[in-house]
């Protein structure tokens, strides 16, 4: 890649805000402000693919602001939203009776917030505010109750039947060629799903409903046979999601929204309808691949299979979060708590780029190393390096030390020169390092290409770590067994701080190894060979 094609600082991030720039220059749109849209689902509890929406989407808006535009982020809680399943772990709330209504019209089961969706949206709320992300919060049930959508509402249901021809024209779902796509909430029994709306009254702007039995999920809802109507303009209701986004991206001009294969479909008929029936140009799209938990399963609410933000910095930095975010965007990855340490000494070695620690020959991707930094700290890096403290060590000494741990650990890594003074930013590592330690026994086993002559240098290793006779000097030990088998003494140290540590260098490995316990390490290595 030739310095003249490097876009920003050279990531995706940058690629997409120049796309969109360039669209909507051929669109001949104002260029003030540029809005981008996350929608937060307020129906259970959000988990880390969730969050990735938002955080993506304000990287988005910093590449635009670093291009010198003005940009936000709309963060849309879609809490009128029904309640379809009952999330896992949360059987015993009472949550049947609420089936088919808005959660925002859910009392909150934990009794924190005004609603369950409210709640729900809070989880995700923090967990930005947790990594760094500023947003302008709007909630779907203010959004209606102020009628900031009705303009758009009227629009879509005046052109209902062309509307209805088209969804079914595009993704065969023929629903909306008899219903219209709006649900009002029925003024007896607080249901949405149940409540169909069958006509519009344009000159009085209401829609005509009855309330009747649907299947939500495989199950039957009953519905309670009231008739009725709704004012668009100040009773409750929602549009349907075939047509919701594109309302909101004309009232709230929206410039850019991701979006889940999952909804794929929802996407391809509210991109029609904004443009044929809003006049409103549809905001620029990429389409992200969602999180799978490590058994291949989508990461979902009612699967019970959530991974949270706040569950994720028990053990990991805010950092190894955006890092997680912003390395890329497609592909679908399989994702678990047992990332962390990797992502962890990623991140250090991406600000061991950016301050010239290490080299990077390619300017290409050195130009992309130091823009993802920049992206992780949110495009204000910091002035100089942190003190680097390998995870795996701090994961390690952990499982040795469980009392006293901070202090102890300090101590050692004092002991071993790791550090030169001990500093809060490393008791924070310690502590989030120690309970990673006490939650998961193994690590993931790091993959290493072993030639016989290093497994043979091994076997002896684990021999004379194993047996009764403790070494004098584990260290000359060590250095002697490489010697005595043709083993580089540096390229054997490597490959034992591969193995036990996961990364190539460490403190000195004799007296490491003396305080995890020779026997230990000699059951790890043996793994290997």
């Amino acid at each position: 890649m030739s310095e003249q094609e490097i876009i920003g600082k050279g990531t995706w991030i940058d690629k997409l805000a120049h796309e969109l720039l360039e669209r909507e220059k051929s669109l001949g749109r104002n260029t003030d402000v540029l809005r981008v849209e996350s929608g937060l689902g307020a129906s259970g509890i959000p988990h880390i693919g969730s969050l990735g929406d938002a955080v993506r989407a304000y990287g988005v808006k910093l590449a635009l602001e670093n291009l010198g535009y003005k940009s936000e982020l709309i963060a849309y809680s879609d809490d009128l939203d029904g309640l379809r399943k009952i999330p896992e772990g949360m059987k015993d709330f009472g949550l049947e009776e609420h089936i088919a209504k808005p959660v925002s019209l859910i009392p909150d089961p934990y009794g924190e917030h005004d609603s369950y969706g409210m709640h729900m949206s809070s989880i995700l709320l923090e967990g930005l505010e947790k990594v760094g992300i500023k947003y302008e919060f709007r909630r779907a049930k203010e959004t209606y109750e102020k009628g900031l959508l009705k303009d758009q509402i009227h629009t879509i249901l005046q052109n209902s039947t062309k509307i209805g021809d088209k969804i079914a024209e595009l993704v065969g779902q023929e629903k909306y060629q008899k219903y219209l796509p709006y649900f009002p909430v029925c003024a007896q029994c607080n249901r949405l799903y149940t409540a169909e709306a069958i006509e519009y009254i344009a000159d009085e702007k209401k829609v005509k409903y009855r309330c009747h039995d649907v299947e939500i999920g495989g199950k039957k809802v009953k519905g309670c046979c009231y008739e009725g109507e709704a004012d668009i303009t100040k009773d409750l209701g929602k549009l349907a999601w075939k047509v919701e986004f594109a309302a909101r991206w004309a009232a709230f001009d929206i410039r850019f929204e991701a979006y889940g294969k999952d909804i794929m479909d929802s996407v391809k008929v509210n991109d029609w309808v904004a443009d044929e029936i809003l006049q409103f140009p549809h905001p620029h799209h990429v389409k992200y691949e969602m999180f799978l938990d490590k058994g291949g399963k989508k990461i979902s609410k009612s699967l019970g299979n959530v991974l949270t933000a706040q569950r994720w910095m028990e053990f990991g930095s805010p950092k190894s979060i955006l890092l997680l975010l912003y390395k890329r965007i497609t592909g679908a990855r399989e994702l678990g708590l047992e990332d962390i340490p990797s992502l962890m000494g990623e991140y250090n070695e991406l600000e061991d780029i950016y301050f010239g620690r290490i080299k990077v020959d390619n300017p290409a991707k050195l130009t992309k190393s130091k823009g993802l930094y920049e992206y992780v700290n949110l495009l204000n890096p910091p002035k100089q390096a942190s003190t680097h403290v390998n995870y795996r060590l701090l994961v390690e000494l952990s499982k040795i030390f469980k009392e006293d741990r901070k202090d102890r650990v300090m101590k050692k890594l004092l002991d071993y020169g790791v550090i030169k003074n001990p500093e809060p930013e490393i008791e924070e590592l310690i502590e989030i390092a120690g309970n990673y330690s006490d939650e998961f026994d193994e690590q993931e086993k790091t993959e290493i290409d072993l030639d016989e002559t290093a497994k043979k240098a091994l076997r002896i290793l684990v021999e004379k770590l194993g047996g009764d006779e403790e070494p004098e000097d584990i260290q000359n030990t060590i250095y002697q067994i490489a010697k005595s088998n043709d083993v580089q003494p540096k390229d054997f140290f490597k490959i034992l701080y591969q193995i036990i540590l996961g990364t190539s260098r460490g403190p000195k490995i004799g007296p490491f190894i003396s305080d995890i316990g020779r026997k230990q390490v000699a059951k790890t290595i043996s793994e290997y060979v």
